[in-house]
């Protein structure tokens, strides 16, 4: 079992695609840290199939070179944090959980909004009865 940054990674999966498994890691920076490896690791290499060299080199790479996982996640963090602080618009905007970038919220925004809540007649509806009677 190859780990990586704190991650076990796939066993049968190709490296370069068990790499993308790390936060912070894409497809582009992965065959990146594979082409800086040079001919040490082959990207067709099973993680399975990789010698403890090969996944220290990975590992010294990654660590060195990149910010991945807890390191990343804590500094994106900060990053909201400080729009919080300064009370920009922005921060209000993520205090909120609303879109941040400009996109419209009268319709569609469902992805940050959350699910429907269906306001209906509740009251209007409760009040005619009693009104009969």
């Amino acid at each position: 079992m190859a780990r990586v940054a704190g991650i076990d990674l796939p066993k049968n999966k190709r490296i370069d695609v068990a790499l993308r498994y790390l936060y912070g890691l894409g497809k582009a920076t992965s065959n990146q840290i594979l082409a800086k490896l040079g001919s040490a690791v082959d990207p067709a290499t099973r993680v399975k199939d990789l010698t403890e060299q090969q996944v220290g080199m990975i590992n010294t790479l990654v660590s060195k070179e990149y910010k991945v996982e807890g390191e990343l996640r804590r500094e994106l963090q900060a990053n909201v944090q400080r729009l919080y602080e300064i009370s920009s618009y922005r921060g209000f905007r993520h205090r909120r959980n609303l879109p941040v970038r400009g996109q419209r919220t009268r319709t569609n925004a469902r992805t940050r909004r959350g699910r429907r809540k269906t306001i209906g007649a509740g009251k209007a509806a409760e009040a005619k009865p009693a009104a009969k009677a």
